[in-house]
């Protein structure tokens, strides 16, 4: 019956605005490489494009660095992603280095194969692009939509952290933990968490709680881990079974373990979640954190 409650208030979605994109992060990024697009926009319609380029990252080097954000990849992908300039052969090799090592005749042959195969020199020949600012605040933009999967867990902690807040306000006895570690949890509480037994290697070093409440009065101890699943995958099946065994673990302690968990994800691998909820004491999702089940777990 729980799990048909829970299955039954799963959110469509948390999503805000603010979700899509962070412009404060685009401005921020492009701004760090701003002086280098614009020496680049030299290069622009320029005819003799190939000695015009060539020429420039001589007299600046540092606009080598940027070269990678034109085509959109980080500097730092291009070490785990070989490169093959030779197609009989298929031999990748590693390319990051014509963009960082000092300039001599085998990196300029290689960042102009670079200049031509990657597509920029029509690019810029053509002039397809009229600045690289305005063009690299679009791929920043692009890149950021890789982050938005961090975002839905930072948006799904804001939704019950403001429940939390508004419940400890109003019951005194309850003080509340942000990502509270097992050492912040001792030196708040004198209460040793053992979690040793759970979960992966950097976890068991110094797992980080999402929050801690501790009522100061019984000097009972809840702990909370949130998470928001909009689609399905791998991570959300291992997730139930880690938070099985930590309930296990916990409960030992006498330490109460709340799994707040939401989205529809989850309706397409019910049997994960079906065996936790039925095996930990609390699973829980928004609608019930928002209807008052906090007050009825902890003032029992």
């Amino acid at each position: 019956m729980k799990f048909e409650t829970l299955k039954n208030t799963l959110q469509d979605s948390i999503f805000t605005w603010d979700y899509f994109t962070d412009f404060e992060k685009v401005k921020k990024n492009v701004k760090k490489i701003e002086k280098e697009l614009n020496l680049l926009n030299y290069l622009i319609g320029k005819e003799n494009i190939e000695e015009e380029f060539l020429s420039l990252v001589e007299e600046y080097p540092k606009v080598r660095k940027i070269l990678p954000i034109l085509i959109a990849i980080r500097d730092d992908k291009l070490s785990c992603t070989p490169i093959i300039t030779d197609l009989e052969t298929l031999i990748p090799e590693n390319k990051k280095y014509i963009f960082n090592d000092p300039i001599d005749e085998n990196i300029k042959k290689e960042l102009l194969i670079f200049f031509k195969e990657s597509g920029l020199k029509d690019i810029f020949e053509s002039k397809a692009v009229k600045n690289l600012v305005d063009y690299c605040f679009g791929v920043e933009v692009g890149f950021d939509t890789n982050a938005r999967k961090n975002r839905t867990g930072k948006i799904m902690e804001e939704l019950c952290e403001k429940v939390m807040t508004d419940f400890t306000a109003n019951n005194s006895d309850f003080k509340l933990l942000k990502e509270a570690t097992k050492v912040h949890i001792l030196n708040e509480f004198n209460i040793n968490v053992e979690t040793q037994d759970v979960g992966n290697k950097e976890k068991k070093n110094d797992r980080r709680f999402d929050f801690v409440l501790f009522n100061k009065k019984t000097k009972r101890l809840y702990i909370f881990e949130v998470n928001y699943y909009s689609s399905t995958g791998s991570k959300p099946n291992s997730i139930a079974r880690e938070y099985s065994d930590l309930f296990d673990l916990l409960k030992k302690q006498n330490i109460e373990f709340i799994w707040i968990t939401d989205g529809k994800g989850w309706l397409k691998m019910t049997n994960a979640l079906e065996q936790t909820v039925e095996h930990n004491d609390y699973v829980i999702n928004l609608d019930m954190l928002k209807n008052g089940i906090l007050k009825e777990i902890t003032l029992k």
